[in-house]
Order: structure tokens, then C-alpha cells, then sequence
């Protein structure tokens, strides 16, 4: 082992390696003998601060230099942020803005008692005061929510009693109207059975008078067969029918009663403030009969792939370019970011705390963007990310392929930590085909929704894997094949998907069920998908680069 780096080793001068040097430089942080203060005084690029080594600043542990393996790192560079030593200063720092460590690590410690004080003193019990008035809460819900069940337990059962009560009405009058038709039957019946007896008797008289050879009989018959040839009427009963009416769920619904929105709110001195992630159940909202087109975004792009709302006012997009743009609706560029690695990304998607995060496949990283900084968030290896979506939990969704093509995956992040994987369904079989695009979205119900076009289809599974459904499309006069590109989800838990090759959008409900197209608004080539919190639609279209958003509930 080298004697300079030995634990029993005494300090040597940095420049000549004598031992025990009396000297120091304050501001390069070097040891030196009284030989070499000369020599370290007339570098005139640098202030100079010399003074005896045990006038000093107080020794610190400092962790050592990257670069330098045996130097202390006793500065920090402003720019790049990171702890350095005294010839970073010359070498790949040069020229960069560098700050006292020793302040920092005064500040540092200064600023960490008071968090323990204020933790030990304030927010230990505040916090130890919140979760006793949390527990109080949760033993009164079974109490107030039974409430409500009961509430609506006696509303069905008063619908059930009137349901009766017309059921019951109608089967009476049901059973008087077979009653008069009978009657009807019956009279008839007696009337034709008289008259079948009457011409027997008049068969029998014949025949009496004829073998007879009575003069005086035949002389005064008179024959009743006009009487015979006229029938009775015949009588005709139209049968009564039951004209029943279609069930309306959404106006039964509403006939039947309704609970309002369950609203969880943060409450600030004294201001309630509506949280992100409040639950509620959102009022229905039908679909309009003709979708209307409200505004149309030039974004600049060669070829445009999907877009993201930032806000109801803003919107990300991403294209055939190494640069990402955010739109106002009015189109006004309001910002450029260019990928770290110079790629084009693959897709975008925004965070609950409305950060950036995009996907590059080339790098195999999945990418934030904190306090105008991208910094590499994932990092996968034999595996290239595709799309993504943020999910209310604050989660991340990301569909990948396996580098050989032939694998694909759902995983879901918390951060940079992997927390689930979809691949397989009950039965050990891929729920996704390999390669293509593969856009996802999670709807309210947290279910998570991809759009599979090489399986020509919309795979939906449940939050902990399970497959609910798989959509191929609808009969329809579409002269192409179903082809998902873009998927997203609204407020009511509709899945909308844009059949890029059809030039049209598919809205299915939350259980798959096809609702209607949207098919007008002069669609061309629908991308990539996205709604606002007012169930706005907006709609990348692919080689017209803009992006349009459309009104359809």
C-alpha cells in the first residue's frame, strides 16, 4: 500500500510531499510547506488565502472526489451541483461558480436542528393529535353510511309496493276482460246449438211426410230453409295486447333518487380547498347527438403523436422531434423542452403534480422534468418503454417491449421503485400481442385500459391484473380494420379510442359496451388521445400536426 494513503501516514505538503507542512490555503484547500507557498502564490488565476495549518478552518469529513480519488471534496459547484475538490477547479469545473462546503455544512446542520426541534416539539404531537380525531371519525362511518343504506333500502321497497300495486291492477284487468270474452263465446255457442237442433227436427219432419205420401201434409208444408241459409253473425273479439315501455336506466335513476357527491376536502387556516384526488360519484352526462368542434391547435410537428392536458388551458404535445411543446388554446407556443438524450420521445404524460414525464425507447429510460431539470427517472435493461400514463395515484403506467420484439408488459412505478407487472392472464396466456403501439390510460374505476393495435383490440383489466374484457370493434359501415391507436378515459369511466385508419373515435362504457362514434368534426387520422377535467376531448391527428378539441357530452 502506498505510505500517503495509510492510516499511520502523517499530512504531506500537496505539492512536494513533505511531511507535516505548517502551511494552508484557505481557499484551495491544499497543504504546503514553507518551500512551496511560493510556488502556490504565483498561480495569479486564483485568490489566495495562506495561512499557518493550525489557523485552519475546523477539519470536516469530506466525502472524496469522483475524479480525483484521493482528494477531499472540500467546495461545491454551483452549476452542476455536486461536491468537488481543489483541481476540479481546473479540470472539467473550470470556469463554473463554486461555494464554501463548510458554509453549507454549517447551514446545513443549523437548519436540521431546527426541523428537530420543531418535529419533537410540534408536528410529533399535532400529527399524534390528528390521527386520534381520524380513529373518532372511522367508528362513526358504519353508523352514518348504514343511514344512508337504509334510506335507500325503503326507497326500493316503496318502488317494489307501487310496482305491485300496478302489477296486481292490470292482472285484474286482464282476468275481467277474459271473463266478457267468454261470455261473448258462450252466448254464441248456445245460439248455434239451438239452430243445429232446430234444422235436425226440420230433417226428421221431412222424411216423416215424405214416407208418408200424405196428400194433405205435403199440401200445406212450408220449408224453413231460407231461414237456415242466413248464419248467425259471427262475433269477433280483437285481443287486447300489453304496449310496454322501454326501461330509461338514466331516468329511472333519476326518478329513483340520487346521492350526492361524496366531497373530500383539506381545510388550511380556515380555507377549504378542494383536493386533486377527492372522491366523488360525477353527475351523468349524456353524449350529445352531434359532437361539436370548439377549437383547432397548429403545433408544428411533421407527424404529431400524442398530446396531454396540463391543465383545462394548456396542453403537451409530442412528434416526429426531438422537442416537446406546450400549447395554450389559443396556440401560443408557451414552451420548448428538448429530450436529454436528443431522441424523439416516444409519448408524454403528465404527473398529478403536474411534472413532465416522457419515454425514450433509444435509451430505454422513462424521463421527468422537476424545477426546468430533466433527470432520468427509469432506467430499464433488456426492456425498451413505450407509452405511458400518470394514474390518480400519483403512479406511473408504462407499456414496454422485450428488446427481441417478441414480449410485452404493463409495469406500474411509484417513482423509480417497480411495484406491479401485467403480462399473463389466468391461464398463463399473453394478455398483449408483441410490438406496436400500445397507448394506456387508468379510468376512475382504476381499471387500466390499453389500446392493443396489433391485436386489433382494447385489452381492459382490473387494478390488480385481472382481465375484464377485450373490444374488437362494432359492425359499423368503417371500411377498414379496428385498429386502436389512441386511448383515454372521461369522468363517467367512458373509454374512448381513435380508429386512426377509420378517421373516427369508438366511446365504449366502463364495462365495454359500444356507445356511439364520433365520426364528424372532420377527423383525420385521430392519434393520440386526452380529456380535460370537463370532459373535453382533445385529438392529435397525426399528419395534419394539430391538435382539435371537441365538445361531446
Amino acid at each position: 500500500m502506498d505510505p500517503r494513503f495509510s492510516a499511520q501516514d502523517v499530512l504531506r505538503c500537496d505539492l512536494c510531499e513533505i511531511p507535516v507542512p505548517p502551511m494552508y490555503c484557505d481557499f484551495c484547500y491544499v497543504r504546503l510547506c514553507k518551500a512551496c507557498v511560493g510556488e502556490h502564490l504565483s498561480d495569479l488565476s486564483k485568490e489566495h488565502k495562506v495561512e499557518s495549518f493550525k489557523q485552519r478552518r475546523s477539519t470536516q469529513n469530506f466525502s472524496k472526489c469522483s475524479t480525483h480519488k484521493s482528494k477531499p471534496c472540500e467546495l461545491h459547484c454551483a452549476k452542476c451541483d455536486i461536491p468537488v475538490c481543489s483541481l476540479c477547479i481546473s479540470g472539467k469545473h473550470k470556469g463554473h461558480t463554486f461555494l464554501d462546503i463548510i458554509q453549507i455544512f454549517n447551514d446545513k446542520k443549523e437548519e436540521m436542528k431546527n426541523d428537530l426541534q420543531e418535529l419533537e416539539k410540534c408536528l410529533h404531537s399535532k400529527y399524534e393529535g390528528i390521527a386520534s380525531e381520524i380513529g373518532v371519525e372511522k367508528s362513526g362511518l358504519d353508523g352514518q353510511y348504514g343511514k344512508l343504506t337504509t334510506a335507500v333500502i325503503k326507497q326500493g321497497e316503496d318502488w317494489h309496493r307501487e310496482i305491485n300495486i300496478t302489477v296486481n291492477k292490470q292482472k285484474s284487468e286482464i282476468d275481467e276482460m277474459k271473463t266478457k270474452h267468454l261470455a261473448a263465446l258462450n252466448k254464441q255457442e248456445k245460439d248455434i246449438k239451438q239452430i243445429t237442433s232446430n234444422v235436425k227436427q226440420s230433417i226428421l219432419d221431412l222424411k216423416k211426410i215424405l214416407d208418408s205420401n200424405d196428400v194433405s201434409l205435403i199440401s200445406v208444408y212450408i220449408s224453413r230453409n231460407a231461414e237456415f241459409r242466413s248464419l248467425p253473425p259471427k262475433v269477433n273479439v280483437s285481443l287486447p295486447s300489453f304496449s310496454h315501455k322501454k326501461i330509461n336506466t338514466e331516468q329511472l335513476h333519476q326518478m329513483f333518487g340520487s346521492l350526492s357527491a361524496l366531497s373530500i376536502t383539506t381545510e388550511k387556516h380556515g380555507h377549504t380547498m378542494k383536493t386533486p384526488e377527492a372522491v366523488s360519484c360525477p353527475p351523468v352526462k349524456p353524449l350529445l347527438d352531434e359532437p361539436k368542434l370548439i377549437t383547432t391547435i397548429d403545433t408544428g410537428y411533421k407527424y404529431l403523436y400524442s398530446d396531454t392536458c396540463l391543465s383545462d388551458e394548456e396542453i403537451w404535445t409530442c412528434g416526429e422531434d426531438k422537442i416537446m411543446k406546450l400549447y395554450n388554446l389559443q396556440g401560443k407556443l408557451l414552451k420548448s423542452i428538448k429530450t436529454k438524450s436528443r431522441n424523439i420521445p416516444r409519448d408524454i404524460a403528465v404527473t398529478r403534480r403536474g411534472d413532465l414525464v416522457y419515454t425514450d425507447p433509444y435509451r430505454r429510460t422513462v424521463n421527468i422534468m422537476k424545477n426546468r431539470q430533466i433527470q432520468e427517472l427509469i432506467r430499464l435493461q433488456g426492456w425498451k418503454p413505450d407509452y405511458v400514463c400518470s394514474t390518480s395515484s400519483g403512479d406511473l403506467l408504462v407499456t414496454m417491449n422485450s428488446d427481441d420484439g417478441e414480449q410485452t408488459k404493463v409495469v406500474r412505478y411509484s417513482g423509480s421503485t417497480e411495484k406491479q407487472t401485467i403480462q399473463f392472464d389466468s391461464e398463463g396466456k399473453p394478455l398483449y400481442s408483441s410490438h406496436y403501439f400500445k397507448y394506456i390510460s387508468e379510468n376512475r374505476n382504476l381499471d387500466i385500459c390499453v389500446a392493443d393495435y396489433g391485436a386489433s383490440s382494447v385489452v381492459m383489466v382490473n387494478e390488480a391484473g385481472k382481465l375484464r374484457f377485450r373490444y374488437t370493434g362494432h359492425p359499423s359501415t368503417t371500411k377498414e380494420t379496428f385498429y386502436p391507436y389512441g386511448i383515454t378515459t372521461d369522468s363517467q369511466s367512458q373509454i374512448l379510442t381513435a380508429d386512426c385508419d377509420n378517421d373516427c373515435i369508438h366511446i365504449l362504457d366502463q364495462d365495454g359496451q359500444f356507445l356511439r362514434y364520433i365520426d364528424s368534426c372532420d377527423l383525420q387520422l385521430p392519434w393520440g388521445l386526452c380529456v380535460d377535467t370537463r370532459d373535453n376531448l382533445f385529438v392529435a391527428e397525426f399528419f395534419s400536426d394539430k391538435v382539435k378539441k371537441i365538445k361531446y357530452m
